[in-house]
């Protein structure tokens, strides 16, 4: 019988979908589920969006142009420089989500083997988008006492090596919602610029930044212009995760010549989903302020909520909408996969993500967990009762 390639085998499963199974076990046993284990927001996609696919009159689904619609990238670039972000359309390419946007930049400026350092912990599909491109994912840790902040510089500086090629993080980010300051970003320049590295920001969740935060794009760092790669994506920004549709943009002619010939072997993005995004570009600003204000009081629900238990620990995000908590168990994984087996409190349980999947650096994160709060204010009060009343039945439960 043949055998599947190595690069099969070290393709990483997901931390965030590997308990479905028992989740669906308990479902099926009757127990109401509180999912905080996925980013898949319950807000409402605009309708302005919405209108758009229900009103298509077109009689060919054809493909489009390999590097997306001219039109959306014309408009996608307006919306950049409103918000400060100096782009022109030739500066974009559209891909099919942003997960494919930084497997483009990845094939284009990486060869196998290459090393790519990303402050962990980090989204863990990362691992995935690496794998394919052969890369090797070096590890930066951040702490949870500090909020997840970028660690030291000499902590980077440790880690670059001659295969070293690139610096990977998300801001704000996934899984820890901290939102990297200017002064941060500009220490990230002074290395790659030093060491003549490329930077890729993962900037998805811009538009989600509380507490007076103002996001600051990689983009506008100066002196490394052709050394950053922001990655972006409609799925979040416009609750369209199901829309497939994301970009690579870049002022590197060559990476983005690069990226093109990437893009037209997968043919076309999806033409029905940019059509989709090209209409949500249109969405009014208090769209933004009013799921703005709902992600804050979802994050206060569930941050303060969480610390108010005995033994938990959870820094509060300033940007997108997960946090990463600390649980007085031997295990987070054992305790998320009991929650959804043992456990049920007025016959609902909870479904986390395991943090340690969210490390690259084994051991680590083994008593974290990630909580996605995407669910209504009434579902967040009763999946925080369910954890509070689990941890004092929880077997595993360590004590200080």
């Amino acid at each position: 019988m043949p055998t599947i390639s190595r690069k099969a085998l070290t393709m990483p499963e997901s931390p965030i979908r590997k308990l479905v199974p028992f989740a669906e076990k308990a479902k099926a046993a009757g127990k109401e589920v509180y999912h905080l284990n996925i980013g898949q927001p319950d807000i409402e996609t605009p309708k302005v969006a919405l209108d758009a696919i229900r009103n298509m009159d077109r009689t060919v689904i054809e493909y489009s142009h390999s590097a997306g619609f001219q039109s959306y990238r014309d408009n996608l670039a307006a919306y950049y420089r409103k918000t400060g972000i100096n782009v022109d359309a030739d500066d974009i390419i559209i891909t099919t989500g942003g997960s494919e946007a930084l497997t483009f930049g990845f094939m284009s400026t990486c060869d196998p083997d290459d090393e790519v350092i990303i402050p962990e912990p980090f989204y863990a599909n990362y691992n995935g988008f690496a794998v394919a491109a052969g890369l090797k994912v070096v590890p930066v840790t951040a702490n949870i006492n500090d909020g997840f902040a970028l660690p030291p510089v000499e902590e980077f500086e440790k880690k670059i090596t001659s295969k070293t090629k690139a610096i990977v993080i998300c801001n704000p980010g996934n899984p820890t919602g901290y939102l990297y300051s200017r002064e941060e970003l500009e220490k990230l320049r002074d290395i790659v610029k030093k060491h003549d590295l490329f930077l890729f920001a993962d900037e998805v969740y811009r538009e989600f930044c509380y507490d007076g935060a103002v996001p600051f794009s990689v983009l506008n760092l100066e002196g490394i212009e052709n050394n950053v790669i922001m990655i972006d994506s409609v799925s979040k920004r416009y609750s369209m995760c199901g829309a497939r549709i994301g970009a690579i943009v870049s002022k590197n002619k060559e990476v983005m010549a690069s990226a093109l010939k990437f893009g037209q072997a997968r043919l076309s993005p999806p033409t029905i989903d940019q059509i989709a995004a090209e209409a949500a570009l249109k969405t009014p600003q208090s769209y933004f302020d009013e799921v703005v204000t709902e992600y804050v009081e979802r994050r206060n629900i569930m941050v303060d909520g969480l610390n108010a238990i005995e033994g938990v620990f959870c820094p509060k995000p300033s940007g997108a909408f997960y946090c990463v908590a600390q649980f007085p168990v031997d295990s987070a994984e054992r305790f998320c996969q009991w929650l959804l087996e043992d456990f049920e409190y007025k016959g609902a349980t909870v479904m986390m993500a395991p943090a340690s999947g969210f490390y690259s650096t084994k051991g680590n994160g083994e008593q974290e967990a990630r909580i996605a709060y995407v669910l209504n204010k009434d579902s967040l009060k009763k999946a925080v009762k369910c954890l509070e009343e689990a941890l004092k039945v929880y077997p595993g439960r360590t004590y200080c």
